[in-house]
């Protein structure tokens, strides 16, 4: 099976107000965190973001989904130790619950980025997931490329775990998504058809003057600068391990079975990007909860259909036998429960308050008890 990894974006919260403090040059500059902190064993590093209301947590390459998800776990307990130690605790949840003034780490790239973009740098306080999955070369990584775009839309609306911006309900299950195509060079791709044709555009891009660097080529998904691998950028930060577990799997299936296509020369859905953003749209709008774009038709279908679309489609690649079945087993979970957003809105009205949402999110973070690590459910 191919390797894969996940960096993991949270919320730096008050553990009393639930507001976003910005406490991760404090956190990042203690002694045992300095620049990136790695415990001993956890196989995760926390390191800062754009914002300093934010840090990152990015696991190791992982073999298995075991060994994903203890990393996961290992990562969001080691972040919030971290956060604690500087008076803040991390909330897994893709946009704040309150209104928000983000505070920009003063690094000169971000410095940069904020003389560039203006405002969308300065009030980008989002929280998103990636996942890196292995490839053999550049080459496969563009065949992949071109043959999960139809199929990313379900990993947002999979994911949705942000309907507030600053204090309000927006009507989005993944309000963030909306906010990340802010910036130019966010959302679907074309059909690149080679490793040659992505490096013409992400060139192009380059030089008309309006990215700083190659790092601000934020595709849907996109070839990775430092590993080998794909990098799936459209989730949400998920609310609980099982999610992002899930979410994983998924996208190391989709994958595995992209790479089979091109290897034996299936040609990509031939599927224009507009329909991609009309698709990532209804994920971002709907969630889980109603309609999304069935990749083969591009017409509303009930979620569950899309989902049950989707294993068909990865029916040889979900892995070995307890791996398949538990990514099955998580996904009907999601399909039954709902997504992060879904639990943020049946926290708010049970306590018509969003400071109690935040507070409640820093337990489910941690797997529903305050300071120790999530445990997924079993798999029946």
């Amino acid at each position: 099976m191919r390797t894969f990894g996940v960096e993991e974006e949270f919320l730096l919260v008050d553990p009393l107000t639930g507001c976003p403090v910005p406490a991760a040059s404090a956190v990042l500059t203690m002694p045992a965190t300095e620049r990136d902190w790695q415990p001993a064993g956890a196989g995760a590093r926390v390191t800062g973001e754009l914002q300093l209301e934010q840090l990152e947590v990015s696991t190791d390459p992982c073999g298995t989904l075991a060994v994903l998800a203890d990393q996961l776990r290992a990562g969001r307990a080691a972040a919030d130790a971290a956060a604690q130690a500087g008076g803040a605790r991390i909330a897994a949840l893709a946009t704040s619950p309150l209104p928000a003034t983000p505070h920009l780490r003063t690094t000169p790239r971000y410095r940069r980025m904020a003389d560039l973009h203006g405002l969308v740098a300065a009030e980008q306080l989002t929280c998103g997931m990636h996942i890196h999955v292995e490839v053999a070369s550049d080459d496969e990584g563009v065949g992949v490329l071109d043959r999960i775009r139809i199929w990313l839309p379900f990993l947002l609306a999979l994911s949705a775990n942000s309907p507030y911006w600053n204090g309000n309900d927006t009507g989005y299950s993944s309000f963030r998504s909306r906010v990340w195509n802010r910036w130019p060079t966010t959302g679907p791709t074309p059909i690149f058809g080679s490793a040659r044709a992505y490096g013409r555009l992400v060139d192009s891009l380059l030089d008309t003057g309006v990215l700083l660097d190659p790092g601000m080529v934020y595709f849907d998904a996109r070839l990775s600068r430092h590993f080998p691998t794909v990098e799936i950028r459209v989730a949400d930060v998920c609310l609980d391990v099982a999610t992002a577990e899930v979410l994983a799997g998924l996208a190391r299936a989709l994958v595995e079975t992209a790479a089979a296509q091109w290897r034996a020369d299936v040609a990509p859905p031939a599927v224009p990007e507009a329909l991609l953003r009309a698709a990532m749209w209804l994920a971002a709008r709907n969630g889980l909860g109603s309609e999304l774009l069935d990749p083969s038709s591009f017409r509303p279908v009930p979620a569950a259909q899309v989902a049950a679309g989707l294993l068909s489609h990865l029916s040889a690649a979900l892995g070995p036998g307890s791996e398949g079945t538990r990514i099955r087993h998580l996904l009907h979970r999601s399909l039954t429960r709902g997504t992060g957003a879904d639990w943020q809105r049946r926290e708010f009205a049970r306590h018509v308050d969003r400071a109690e949402v935040v507070l409640a999110a820093i337990g489910e973070t941690q797997g529903g008890r305050p300071g120790q690590g999530p445990k997924a459910p079993e798999a029946s």
